[in-house]
């Protein structure tokens, strides 16, 4: 596949897991550089870089906290060598692991804070950052990655669940206000088997969670970063061009056990 031939590629945490399969997807259906950003994996990152390199595109990476507005312009900044952008993907994110919503003391203010400055408030400060070098090329898009937990109200945490709920709200209205020359969507993931998971919880825990996903989704499937990568890489893609302010759920249907959902 070539629909990303020549094109310019921001992906925000893709050091690892999903960011790294679209950073790496992107790479290999063509694109012509691909702006890996990470917070703190540096290794984990130029492991990413050289697997972009061996796809066929240039690559560089940008350290920076996307919760900070003097990072996300040196995020861009990287970028802007290239004099344009045709996709940012604002893939970091973060956790506070709360599992128990009734806890009301498993939160803080600060856990509050944080998510909400990493998921939510990191996004509208990278489009901030990015809009110039958006608008420069000859159509973009904006890729938010959510949650199932934004709809659904379930996931790590209620600060989680709420931060992504305010940033699908924010994408019906970057999608307004930033069209008709930048396209702004969101997807939603369910259970993505990654590191997110495995650093939180013991081996025993993340295999239990795992089988749990296999037996309780329609589709049986407990989806890896490329499942998610390539509805990604659609939303970002020409193939999407007449697409804006849509979330798209993909969790192998695993919304379809949830009674907010039924009617949807």
């Amino acid at each position: 596949m070539t629909d990303f031939d020549g094109k310019v590629i921001l992906v925000t945490g893709s050091a690892t897991g999903l960011g790294a399969a679209i950073a790496i997807g992107a790479a290999r259906r063509g694109a012509k550089a691909v702006i890996l950003n990470c917070t703190k994996s540096l290794k984990e990152a130029e492991a990413t870089a050289e697997a972009v390199r061996t796809a066929g595109a240039e690559t560089e990476i940008a350290q920076g906290d996307v919760a900070e507005d003097a990072d996300c312009r040196k995020i861009a900044a990287v970028a802007a060598r290239y004099g344009r952008i045709d996709a940012l993907v604002n893939n970091a994110g973060t956790t506070k692991h709360a599992q128990n919503h009734a806890d009301l003391d498993a939160l803080s203010k600060d856990d509050f804070l944080r998510l909400y400055a990493v998921n939510t408030v990191g996004p509208f400060q990278m489009i901030r950052a990015c809009r110039g070098l958006l608008e420069a090329a000859e159509r973009s898009s904006v890729l938010m990655t959510s949650s199932i937990a934004a709809v659904t109200g379930i996931g790590s945490s209620v600060a989680y669940a709420a931060s992504k709920g305010a940033l699908n709200t924010m994408t019906l209205s970057l999608a307004r206000a930033l069209a008709p020359k930048i396209r702004v969507n969101a997807i939603c993931p369910g259970f993505i088997d990654t590191r997110w998971f495995s650093d939180a919880f013991s081996q025993e825990t993340t295999q239990r969670i795992r089988d749990n996903v296999v037996k309780t989704t329609p589709l049986g499937a407990a989806s890896g970063p490329e499942d998610i990568a390539d509805a990604a890489l659609f939303l970002v893609s020409g193939a999407a061009r007449h697409i804006t302010g849509e979330t798209l759920l993909v969790d192998a249907g695993m919304h379809l056990g949830f009674a907010p959902m039924a009617r949807r």
